[in-house]
């Protein structure tokens, strides 16, 4: 039923202009169509959008993942773009730099947007 299917984020701005700026000029997000509440954007072969609300800081957790071939060096390039990686130091999760090694090889580092939304970039082995 859902072969072929592809996923697509749905992010919460406060302020539209401030989040379209953040994720083309930052991020390097390609903005695609901008409708009456919603902007579409694509990141390489992924496609999110994000809609206007009040209540966009709501979240607390990751609401976006971006799968990167090089997490170190993408984290690298958006930290020369203005982007701040978050820091954590929990039970088996250790960011050193913005940077956690999450086993196998694997990394991943996290960012909150203009808005608040937390974005994960992770590279996998698989």
């Amino acid at each position: 039923m859902l072969d072929g299917a592809t996923t697509h984020a749905v992010l919460p701005a406060m302020d539209m202009e401030r989040a379209t700026r953040f994720y083309t000029e930052k991020v390097g997000a390609q903005q695609r169509a901008a409708v009456e509440g919603a902007t579409f954007f694509s990141v390489g072969d992924s496609e999110f959008s994000i809609y206007p609300t009040p209540n966009s800081n709501r979240g607390g957790h990751t609401q976006m993942g971006l799968r990167v071939p090089d997490c170190r060096a993408v984290a690298a390039e958006l930290r020369s773009r203005g982007v701040e990686f978050e820091e954590y130091d929990f039970p088996g999760l250790k960011t050193v730099d913005g940077v956690a090694d999450i086993g196998g090889g694997g990394s991943a580092a996290w960012f909150k947007d203009s808005e608040g939304n937390i974005i994960g970039v992770v590279q996998v082995p698989i």
